[in-house]
């Protein structure tokens, strides 16, 4: 796709003002019960000119300090006003006005193959953030990190650099589209992001509630299609097929396993994974549900109750 290149030039010089490193302090324990200083880094988004930046949440969990470098030089003192865990995203608030903030997109709009730039400031460094750019390569993706299964994200081929996470996914006119947040480190040339609309919604509850609690049954899974059912043998064409699932999450500790396919949620029939993901964000944590699997063609009624996200 062409674009108009000193325009997206301009565009990028300007939203580069908004992005910010953050360095932390954390004290992990070490051998013989000593707390050593750990010095993490990562990116951030200007989200308001009075000093809220929106980040993801593992760039700031259990930071002691946190440093917040402009892209002029300033350097400020931050802290985390709030986080949701479940989509990884956190708010570092600075004692600071006038800041340059970015615009907010429509990830609602994504389409694949539209262009896109991933912008970080892993560093800190002279010359300001680093940009990279790529299209979007697919939608609604599900993916396991480190730290848990992550729904929904964006796939980009745009390089995420390391320290990137929590910098913008913007598009050719400078909206932040999504927030990176994740790499696979054995695949080349894939990254993920956080959809602008879901850090949102955070973003709303963290200012009004401080703590975003969302629950999560956790589990990674495939739609059941006609095509699927009849190549597989399922005894069922709908339904979402199990294919992994995480140790101590509600579904591993109830006794969910991979092969399973779920076929109803609270009695009602399951058609696809994201109604299943639908169904189970209208609920709150603590909530008692009845998930129904097929397992070697049998039937059975699984109760569980729903966690965060550890």
């Amino acid at each position: 796709m062409n674009h108009d290149e000193p325009s997206v030039l301009d565009v990028i010089e300007k939203i580069s003002k908004c992005v910010v490193n953050i360095s932390s302090v954390k004290l992990l324990q070490h051998s013989f019960y000593r707390a050593v200083p750990v010095n993490g880094m990562g990116s951030g988004t200007i989200i308001d000119s009075n000093g809220q930046i929106l980040t993801n949440n593992h760039v700031v969990k259990g930071a002691r300090e946190i440093t917040v470098t402009l892209k002029d030089g300033r350097v400020l003192t931050g802290k985390v006003v709030g986080k949701c865990s479940p989509h990884d995203v956190a708010i570092v608030q600075v004692k600071e006005k006038d800041l340059p903030a970015i615009e907010l997109g429509d990830s609602d709009s994504l389409r694949v193959g539209q262009s896109v730039f991933a912008v970080g400031n892993p560093f800190g460094l002279a010359g300001g953030p680093t940009v990279t750019s790529g299209v979007v390569s697919a939608l609604n993706r599900t993916i396991k990190s480190e730290r848990s299964i992550m729904e929904n994200l964006v796939q980009t081929d745009a390089a995420i650099n390391p320290g990137n996470s929590g910098g913008p996914l913007v598009d050719t006119r400078g909206r932040v589209v999504a927030i990176n947040t994740a790499i696979i480190p054995y695949a080349q040339g894939i990254g993920f992001a956080i959809p602008i609309n879901v850090a949102k919604n955070c973003t709303q509850e963290i200012l009004n509630h401080g703590v975003v609690s969302s629950p999560w049954l956790g589990v990674s899974g495939l739609t059941v299609t006609k095509e699927m059912a009849v190549y597989y043998r399922f005894p069922v064409s709908r339904g979402v097929l199990v294919v992994e699932v995480v140790n101590g999450s509600p579904a591993g500790v109830s006794g969910i396993c991979r092969g399973d396919i779920i076929v109803a949620f609270n009695g009602r029939s399951i058609g696809d994974f994201g109604e299943m993901i639908v169904k189970i964000q209208k609920k709150k944590v603590g909530d008692w549900v009845e998930i129904e699997v097929l397992r070697d063609y049998e039937s059975r009624v699984i109760r569980l109750v729903l966690e965060e996200p550890s």
